[in-house]
């Protein structure tokens, strides 16, 4: 996030994250599993309308699909993509602290989506084109739909914790860290089980929108969280979600 006293934003757009083998168990499985996967980061000054994610390979059809819009709160449009897929949000958008009301993250999601080679997800950046922006997108294979999930936002410490889920049997858990300092350098490590997939945490000097990915497969039903430890201190906006 950007420094909370006033700066010239310079141009930089970084694209994080080339798209990376799935994570995965077996396809032929029933259980859900983590599919592809990928992290668009694009720095102040130098953003681009639309911002468009890594272009992934994904199952052509029995996934859900998630995707984070972080940045801008005029930059606030529903999400599209490369197959036409309808998207929904998953829960509400949280606005930044200490920034006003300028910043915001929300969480969309599309269930039984379309896929296939290439596919992308894009935001229309109405607000601020060149402004920064983070966006994840993740593919959970062989499931239907979101089984649980708490969204929550953390006052600044150095461990900073989920809220609680409970689910009912095997499934796909991701976490999602949005820290809200005003630094560039930083690291963020999950624990609980949730093993780090993306993050966007080496940030450019004209700024950028920090966040961070976790997985976990869990086997059997339980109540999960996940505990985030990041340096330097600073709030977060914090999502953790369990598919079926």
């Amino acid at each position: 996030m950007p420094a909370r006293l006033p700066c010239l934003a310079v141009a930089l757009a970084l694209l994080l994250a080339q798209p990376r083998a799935a994570m995965s168990a077996d396809s032929s499985s029933s259980a859900p599993s983590l599919g592809a996967h990928a992290f668009l980061g694009q720095g102040e000054g130098l953003g681009v309308s639309p911002a468009r994610t890594p272009a992934l390979t994904t199952r052509q059809a029995g996934s859900v699909f998630i995707a984070f819009n972080a940045g801008y709160a005029s930059n606030d449009a529903r999400p599209a993509d490369t197959y036409g897929n309808t998207w929904k949000r998953l829960g509400h958008a949280m606005t930044y602290a200490g920034y006003g009301d300028r910043f915001s993250v929300s969480a969309w999601i599309t269930n039984g989506g379309k896929g296939g080679e290439g596919h992308s997800v894009s935001i229309e950046k109405r607000g601020e084109p060149a402004g920064e922006l983070s966006m994840p997108f993740v593919e959970v294979r062989d499931a239907t739909r979101v089984r649980a999930f708490a969204q929550s936002y953390a006052e600044p410490s150095l461990i900073v914790a989920s809220d609680e889920i409970t689910v009912d049997g095997p499934a796909t858990l991701l976490a999602f860290w949005w820290g809200d300092g005003g630094v560039k350098r930083m690291t963020v490590t999950p624990g609980d089980g949730f093993q780090l997939i993306d993050a966007f945490v080496e940030l450019p000097d004209e700024s950028g929108v920090q966040g961070a990915v976790a997985w976990r497969q869990v086997e059997a039903a339980g109540t999960y969280r996940v505990h985030w430890t990041a340096a330097p201190v600073q709030g977060a906006a914090l999502w953790i979600i369990a598919f079926r």
